[in-house]
């Protein structure tokens, strides 16, 4: 589905002014397709929300961080940001990280860089195979991959999740990565194409950018704009000379650059996106460190790395349906906090660009350290983080009474309904739903009345009437879904075809 764009919205992006707009309405009917959950990370979908004791009660956006798994951290060689995906054929978990070698020189120390890869048969058991590929640190008993241009420089590697087949080129996988040191003509942020993930081709590689972004640099392919967005650093402007503030300007900010191709010199500078505000400031949070992030269900799903000068960085959800404008997590909750004083990922936290589904859960890998980004004495390990499936942010229905949430009119696809629901809390949980027309009124025998009752936790519940009653009889009609919610989570909403198991 193509999602419309108001005339000034485009007229300011393509003239790399501020964006004034804030949150985009979609067009109605919004036609959606089966099997594409609809996220009520935001508001995109709704058209009202309310508690029906309203005076002190409501319908609120609730974060859900992924729990940190016991066997933390799953990775504890040497490592730094990290990107995890399992190979297509045989299921494999497959990591690239990036690795470090403290250099001391006479004017002080440096850092070399290289990518490191490591796999596992289950993702939690890992192991680093000695590929000898490269020499590193004197020797080539080692899992390094990819070294860069004149073994100069690699760092920030993400592999490209959702390409196009004409774009991955043959390779099984395209990575995206940064090299610096290795001159003009190869500095800057690269891809490589592999057909197995250990071995790199060389001949593939291509430079889309000549720009010292040092961070993550992440691209993602949007499927239904066809177009490729890059989150990077503006480099090109900020610290590029001089010693002093006034002059370098602060770089740690979140810019984005589009192209309608991967392979390709990207033409566009880098035009600001995000900028932290007063909520970040109230905690001296006043830098961002990158942005990794996944396209997934039409949504742009960002893990923000929240800094604060010169010592803890972590990892903070944020979404948006176009790429352009952004929604931060409710209350700012850390979707990959800091772990206790004393822990080994008490100092910093580096999200990974995307998720693994595993089964019925989302997997978050990500780059712990011991210490704050001044500390030259820290370690880094990989650790784990998972949820259920589509568990970020919910709308929760209160406790005392509960409340609705009433969508946009909808161009039903066909297929049963299926909610992923919990209980928000202790005590009973009740969903109900009622299909309505434009204005609100119920359709004949889709009324909450004749809904049978849900009240427990599915990450795919089937939602029927009376009668066996089945959405699928409303294929192509324009409706409104009304679903009740008292002491309950709602995730997402999924039309799925009549035989899909609930």
């Amino acid at each position: 589905m193509k999602t419309a764009i108001t005339p000034l919205f485009g007229f300011l992006w393509i003239l790399g002014l501020p964006l004034l707009v804030h949150a985009q309405v979609p067009d109605e009917p919004i036609e959606i397709q089966r099997g594409v959950p609809q996220f009520f990370i935001d508001d995109w979908l709704v058209d009202n929300r309310f508690a029906i004791k309203y005076k002190n009660n409501a319908v609120v956006h609730v974060a859900h961080p992924p729990t940190k798994h016991a066997s933390n951290p799953v990775y504890a060689g040497d490592s730094g940001y990290v990107s995890v995906a399992r190979h297509p054929e045989t299921g494999k978990f497959q990591l690239w990280t990036q690795v470090h070698d403290w250099v001391d020189k006479k004017q002080g120390g440096s850092t070399r860089y290289a990518i490191a890869y490591a796999e596992s048969d289950d993702g939690l058991v890992w192991t680093a195979p000695n590929l000898g590929l490269f020499e590193w640190k004197g020797t080539k008993d080692n899992n390094i991959v990819i070294r860069g241009p004149k073994n100069a420089r690699a760092s920030g590697p993400q592999v490209l999740m959702t390409l196009p087949e004409k774009d991955k080129r043959g390779f099984t996988y395209v990575m995206t990565y940064r090299t610096g040191g290795a001159g003009k003509d190869h500095d800057g942020i690269r891809l490589a194409g592999s057909h197995d993930g250990i071995h790199w081709d060389p001949e593939s590689e291509l430079r889309p950018k000549h720009l010292h972004s040092d961070t993550l640099n992440s691209i993602v392919y949007d499927a239904e704009r066809d177009r490729y967005l890059m989150t990077c650093r503006a480099k090109d402007r900020y610290r590029r000379f001089g010693d002093e503030m006034i002059d370098t300007g602060a770089s740690r900010r979140i810019s984005v650059m589009e192209s309608e191709e991967l392979w390709t010199e990207w033409k566009e500078s880098p035009h600001a996106l995000l900028t932290p505000d007063e909520i970040d400031a109230d905690q001296d949070f006043n830098f961002f460190y990158g942005m990794p992030m996944h396209h997934y269900a039409g949504i742009y799903w960002g893990f923000l790395w929240v800094f604060r000068m010169n010592d803890p960085i972590h990892t903070e959800l944020v979404t948006s349906r176009d790429g352009l404008h952004w929604k931060r997590a409710p209350k700012r909750v850390p979707l990959i906090p800091l772990g206790p004083e004393g822990s080994w990922d008490d100092g910093m936290t580096f999200g990974g660009p995307h998720w693994i589904e595993v089964g019925d859960e989302w997997w978050f890998y990500y780059a712990g350290h011991d210490g704050g980004h001044d500390s030259k004495e820290r370690t880094a390990a990989i650790g784990l983080a998972t949820c259920p499936k589509e568990r970020l942010v919910s709308l929760r229905g209160p406790k005392n009474g509960g409340g609705v949430v009433v969508t946009r009119l909808l161009k039903w696809p066909g297929g049963d309904l299926f909610l992923n629901v919990a209980p928000a809390g202790d005590g009973e949980s009740k969903v109900t739903v009622r299909i309505s027309n434009a204005i609100r009124d119920p359709l004949e025998g889709y009324d909450h009345a004749g809904c049978e009752t849900f009240a427990g936790d599915s990450v795919r519940h089937r939602v029927r009437w009376k009668e066996d009653r089945s959405m699928n009889e409303l294929a192509g009609q324009e409706v409104r879904v009304e679903i009740f919610l008292e002491n309950a989570d709602l995730f997402t909403l999924t039309a799925e075809p009549e035989n899909k198991e609930g």
